[in-house]
């Protein structure tokens, strides 16, 4: 049997005595342990399905093949260890591809999503200093318009685009042009690996690093809320590959295990595309965002319907409400839903596990194996006691999943952590929350102005700042209000410049600003006109009485 992460323990407590990260192989490589390791290379490692009723399989040897070529291929192009791959690619098979050849090559990659705009692409484009971009044919004219402001950006590749431009490559001609097997870069779980832009309530989005060991970081949990039953598993989530969401918490400890993982470019989530997809495939496990279960939720019967192989769902973002627990128990029959809780620098670190745990609605579950996760005070790193309100914090010490640091930016990532009293650092989540007497995690709420919109991490400072763009627009304020479906849903307090008149036009020149610029999911739902904001003394915009304000605080 290839050497994999399992929790072997008979109860929670077990697993947390004795699990430990020393059994990782001291020259741990990812795409050797996604693809080569496995005793049946031929197994499927890809059902990729699209829109148009074409299917394709791909057994992680193709995959290993395809992933050495193109390996090959960027390293014939000046990519080196240590250079920086954008990857800008809905769920098709050139997303994992250019990941897992870049960690072969020892290069780090870049996961960007095709929903943004052009500001969003540009600058993490040129704050990653990018030398090359593998991108989607539905992004590739913003990823022209902007190569010309992202000076180390040296080659475009284009993923089915019928004509490209001549100084465009297409990525079936590069990835296809070689066919020896490549020698993986000597790397550790120390080795730098990949970049994740999460968005801040102040300031331009953080560059993530993360080293080779995140994804193993990632596997106690997800033997945890999969139920301890993932050998024989088919997986599938609707999220966006460009998120730790979906490669973390999905793709890439499904591979660890050398199972199969369903691929569709989904676009606009469609519940009855997700039913199919699971009927079809036999997908017997599931990660799914909130508002995806509660659109999922309006189908009447669906394990009447559909012939279901669903055994467990995972998600997370927002907590779980009980109708939620009690839809999937009774309409699907029996499934388990569990809840998981992590962020962009240390994901997955609390989750829940039926088979060794009761879930309790509300709460995200317990601290997972490998992870050391306490309520702190933020500002002398001590252990608060049960039931005290603190900030979430994981112990850094070896712990894979933690990241390495904000990318360029080692001021932000000494503000993340904090030292305690008996010498232990913890990394800060700056999510507040307790911890009860049975060691249950409870989350409060955000320590600052961050917006989670149906799962995406939105930051109302960039919201903002697109906003002012507008050059009817003085001074804006942007929060999250509740919504049923979405959890939150960004709403913009706007204030004309004098003069202008706020109205439905205006509203639908500024949607579409934010969303040109930025991304789709970005734009403001709501917006209102007002006189005048509340701002601090030097002139900052309180969002915290415009938050207040909308809820009648």
């Amino acid at each position: 049997m290839p050497w994999r992460i399992t929790l072997d323990a008979e109860s929670y407590e077990q697993a947390r005595n004795v699990f430990s990260w020393d059994q990782i192989p001291a020259d741990y490589n990812i795409a050797h342990d996604l693809l080569r390791k496995h005793e049946d290379p031929d197994r499927p490692a890809l059902y990729q399905a699209y829109p148009d009723g074409s299917r394709e399989t791909y057994t992680f040897r193709d995959l290993d093949d395809l992933t050495d070529a193109f390996a090959r291929s960027l390293s014939h192009r000046g990519v080196e260890r240590g250079d920086c791959v954008a990857v800008v690619v809905p769920q098709k098979p050139a997303n994992p591809i250019t990941h897992l050849a870049c960690w072969k090559l020892g290069a780090i990659s870049l996961p960007l999503s095709v929903l943004f705009g052009g500001d969003a692409l540009r600058y993490r484009l040129r704050d990653s200093g990018a030398t090359a971009v593998v991108a989607d044919e539905e992004v590739l004219d913003t990823v022209q318009e902007v190569r010309d402001y992202c000076p180390d950006l040296e080659h475009v590749i284009s993923v089915d685009e019928d004509d490209p431009p001549a100084d465009v490559e297409s990525f079936e001609s590069v990835h296809n042009d070689q066919s020896t097997e490549f020698d993986i870069a000597e790397t550790d779980t120390d080795t730098p690996a990949i970049i994740m832009y999460t968005s801040g309530s102040t300031g331009p989005p953080k560059g993530v690093l993360h080293a080779h060991g995140v994804w193993l970081g990632h596997c106690p949990a997800f033997y945890m809320y999969f139920e301890l039953d993932v050998e024989e598993s088919v997986f599938w989530t609707p999220a966006d590959w460009a998120w730790i969401g979906a490669l973390g918490d999905l793709v890439f400890p499904a591979w660890h295990h050398g199972r199969p993982v369903v691929g569709y470019p989904v676009g606009k989530f469609d519940v009855e595309t997700a039913y199919e997809l699971l009927t079809e495939f036999d997908v017997t496990d599931a990660f799914l965002p909130p508002t995806a279960i509660r659109m999922m939720m309006e189908v009447d019967d669906p394990a009447d319907r559909y012939d279901l192989d669903l055994k467990a769902i995972c998600s997370g973002g927002e907590p779980l409400t009980p109708e939620i627990l009690d839809w999937a128990d009774g309409a699907l029959s029996g499934v388990t839903v569990d809840e998981l809780y992590g962020q962009t620098e240390a994901n997955l670190l609390v989750a829940n596990c039926r088979q060794w745990f009761e879930a309790r609605p509300g709460s995200m579950g317990k601290s997972v194996p490998g992870h050391e996760v306490a309520v702190v005070d933020p500002e002398t790193g001590e252990r608060l006691p049960q039931g005290d309100v603190g900030m979430i914090a994981v112990e850094r010490d070896d712990d894979p999943v933690v990241f390495e640091g904000y990318w360029n930016r080692p001021e932000k990532t000494e503000s993340a952590s904090v030292t305690g009293p008996d010498g232990a650092e913890w990394h800060l989540t700056g999510d507040l929350g307790s911890r009860d007497d049975d060691g249950y995690v409870w989350f409060k709420a955000r320590d600052d102005d961050l917006i989670i919109t149906a799962g995406y991490r939105v930051g109302p400072g960039e919201v903002e700042s697109a906003i002012l763009e507008h050059p009817d627009v003085e001074q804006v304020g942007v929060v999250g209000i509740p919504d049923e479906t979405r959890g939150e849903i960004i709403k913009a307090f706007i204030q004309p410049v004098s003069g202008v008149e706020g109205d439905d036009d205006l509203r639908a020149e500024i949607r579409a600003l934010v969303s040109d610029d930025l991304a789709k999911y970005e734009y403001p739902r709501e917006i209102e006109f007002v006189e005048e904001l509340p701002q601090t003394t030097t002139g900052k915009i309180q969002r915290r009485k415009l938050r207040d304000r909308e809820i009648g605080a």
